[in-house]
């Protein structure tokens, strides 16, 4: 049977260096409306198959 190697010790990951402390985060107002209009859109569509089942059935 093959000898298994002893584990090896867990290595202490560090984050990175930041380059600068004054870098801004990304504008995400374009992220967030495209996903409040792909959720309108969804719902508007959910709604619109549900009203069809009832006056269907």
């Amino acid at each position: 049977m093959a000898k298994l190697a002893p584990a090896k010790e867990k290595q202490d990951i560090k984050p990175a260096p930041q380059s600068g402390a004054n870098e801004k985060e990304p504008e995400l107002k374009g992220a967030f409306a495209s996903v409040m209009i792909l959720g309108a859109f969804i719902l508007i569509t959910w709604f619109g198959v549900f009203a069809l089942y009832l006056i269907r059935s």
